[in-house]
């Protein structure tokens, strides 16, 4: 009796620890489709969509010094609730957005009784899950690693961008997420780079897309990536390397408590579900300005990107500041040694002549600090709040409207946090902000509205540089359309119409003008010179000067990354539909373009040689009565197209 009242019990503890073992809870989205299901026991996750695996086993949990949070957890609690949050945005693929999730969150605590939360959001579109301390504790903690993963199944493809080892490059200015896409790639291809590979991180397991990236980052935690190495295709979380910090700064996150992580955000669906969505601003912090009188979206001209560093003397900005006020653009930006070639007091000079002619100032800065070892000035301006508040008086009183901050040195916090402290100094004194050599934005754009735009891209300025870059550029402004600036604006610095000085310019001129309406930045960049577009037919500079500054919807037409983008972007009644054929292939086009039938618009594409104007021809089009338009691409061409 009592061998067998000693097994019953013994078989009764176990059961438990079992139970608590396998105990799974699920989330799913609001139309039933995508399945989240956890086990916070076993420290695992994994996703299905229409009842198909989209992510396996993946793993969950954050290492701190003081604790381990990745096993042995005991589930304390639970809670449940549906999310519907409406949010606008100005510089984006819609204005006016509603993000409506269901949300689970799961308390527990460990064997010596340190507590963490999971929050998981599944939406539609995707979902995301982030990690919470409730505890309040005003000791200082830190993390040693986040062991969270993305585990795919077999046969998953993968577009991917290397990130940069630190402290390589052009004076020692990477990371700067400025690398070619691999394209296509079998899940578990190692990085090139031990830095591993950076967000967003596109992936394409049997008909579903997935895009993998982050946002809610705040001062109090480091950027992450992927790690180098996915064996079986699971992809790990990946700090920044020892570099990329301020000296004397945080590189790995730490923080009192209570402590909220990033979101790490999982979009799902078909390839329109993933180009249209607003998952990455919509677990984004919501707007921490209160005046956004001064926050205008618009289009710059700009010198340096054609004209190079020759160019930023006084005589040919004033050029320039004629230019964009004749095409109807908002800005023109002054590049890198504006203060020694022209100075702060002709500068002023230059900032009120454009005032007068409704143009606004843009101001090149050096970020650094110790971290680079780029020589151009102004530089070490913006290190300190005291420094900031002195440099953003100053241009303030001269009429500034914005200032673009290059060469920054990586995802470690004390750099993170620094981006944190420049918009908020900016936003006092009414300054837009625009990042280059820099991180990827991560919905940064939502909580500070005067982040316009960030470079983080390879972007037009490598096409001048070489004919390599030229060479590769319809395929990779193709991806970096679909990928990079799926859910951040990015600076790419896209269009020249005529021609990019000792380089064959290996796309249409059509295909440039398209990159006008494909690309999204709250302050677009353009290339093209005064000179270059005096070549340009009137159609064409009409089409420039009334083209929106802003885009109240999205709707993804086609496209394949790298190959083909196809979108339709709105403001006001005016529809804009465009096209960019990324590869040197002839292709034709039947589009679904319901939305627009028996609509009659004006079509910029690329012509024949006896019909064509330096490149173009405009035409009227009208959508059929199904809805169908048929487009003819050349190699490396593109369109526009215009209905109302």
């Amino acid at each position: 009796m009592k061998f067998i009242r000693l097994f019953i019990i013994f078989t009764l503890v176990n059961t438990c620890i079992y139970a608590q073992e396998t105990l799974s809870y699920d989330v799913s989205s609001p139309d039933g489709k995508i399945v989240l299901t956890c086990n916070p026991a076993q420290g695992t996750y994994s996703i299905t969509r229409s009842k198909k695996t989209i992510l396996q086993n993946s793993k969950l949990g954050i290492i701190r010094e003081d604790e381990d949070f990745t096993r042995s957890l005991k589930v304390v609690g639970t809670a449940e609730r549906k999310l519907k949050e409406a949010y606008v945005m100005r510089n984006a693929k819609k204005k006016s957005i509603t993000y409506t999730a269901n949300e689970l969150a799961i308390s527990t605590k460990t064997p010596t009784g340190k507590r963490m939360n999971i929050i998981f959001r599944v939406s539609n579109d995707g979902a995301a899950f982030r990690y919470e301390f409730p505890e309040k504790d005003s000791s200082l903690r830190k993390i040693q690693s986040e062991q969270t993963s993305f585990h795919f199944p077999e046969g998953t493809l993968a577009w991917l961008q290397a990130k940069a080892e630190a402290q390589t490059g052009f004076e020692h200015t990477n990371p700067s997420y400025e690398v070619y896409y691999n394209m296509a790639i079998p899940v578990g291809t190692p990085s090139p780079s031990a830095n591993g590979w950076v967000y967003p991180a596109l992936f394409k397991t049997g008909d579903t897309w997935v895009m993998l990236t982050e946002a809610g980052l705040e001062r109090n935690y480091c950027g992450t990536a992927l790690q180098r190495l996915s064996p079986g295709g699971e992809y790990r979380i990946n700090f920044p390397q020892e570099a990329e910090k301020i000296k004397g700064g945080a590189l790995y996150p730490e923080s009192t408590l209570p402590w909220i992580t990033p979101w790490r955000i999982i979009a799902i669906g078909d390839l329109a579900t993933i180009m249209e969505s607003t998952l990455g601003t919509d677990l984004a912090p919501a707007s921490r300005l209160k005046d956004l009188s001064f926050v205008k979206p618009g289009k710059a001209a700009w010198s340096w990107v054609l004209e190079k560093d020759k160019a930023t003397i006084y005589p040919v900005q004033k050029k320039y500041i004629d230019y964009a006020a004749d095409m109807n653009w908002q800005y023109c930006l002054i590049d890198a040694n504006w203060d020694e070639t022209i100075g702060y007091d002709s500068v002023a000079v230059l900032a009120d002549y454009a005032r007068k002619k409704n143009v606004g100032m843009l101001l090149w800065y050096n970020s650094a600090g110790d971290w680079n070892t780029v020589k151009f000035t102004p530089r070490d301006k913006l290190l300190t709040h005291e420094k900031r508040v002195k440099e953003f008086s100053r241009l303030e009183d001269m009429g500034i409207k914005g200032i673009k901050i290059d060469f920054f040195g990586g995802d470690g916090q004390s750099m993170i946090a620094y981006y944190h402290d420049i918009l908020t100094d900016a936003a006092a004194h009414h300054l837009l902000v625009n990042f280059h050599g820099a991180t990827l934005p991560r919905g940064l754009q939502r909580t500070y509205p005067n982040l316009m735009t960030a470079e983080a891209v390879l972007g037009y300025e490598m096409i001048t540089f070489g004919q390599d870059a030229a060479n590769k550029a319809p395929q990779h402004m193709v991806a970096s359309a679909m990928i990079r600036n799926a859910f951040d604006p990015m600076d790419f610095t896209p269009m020249c119409l005529y021609k990019i000085p000792n380089i064959e310019r290996r796309t249409t001129a059509a295909f440039e003008l398209a990159t006008a309406v494909a690309f999204l930045s709250g302050i677009q960049h353009y290339a093209e010179t005064p000179d270059g577009m005096s070549h340009v037919p009137v159609e064409v500079k009409d089409f420039l000067k009334a083209l929106p500054s802003q885009w109240d919807d999205v709707k993804f037409i086609d496209g394949y990354p790298g190959k083909l983008y196809v979108v339709a972007r709105k403001s006001g009644s005016k529809w804009y539909v465009t096209g960019l054929n990324g590869e040197p292939l002839d292709k034709s086009l039947s589009l679904n373009l319901t939305f627009l039938k028996n609509k009659t618009g004006k079509l910029i594409s690329s012509g024949n040689n006896n019909d064509s104007h330096n490149g173009f021809v405009a035409k009227e089009i009208k959508i059929s009565a199904s809805g169908e338009l048929k487009i003819d691409l050349k190699k490396n061409d593109g369109f526009v197209a215009v209905f109302e």
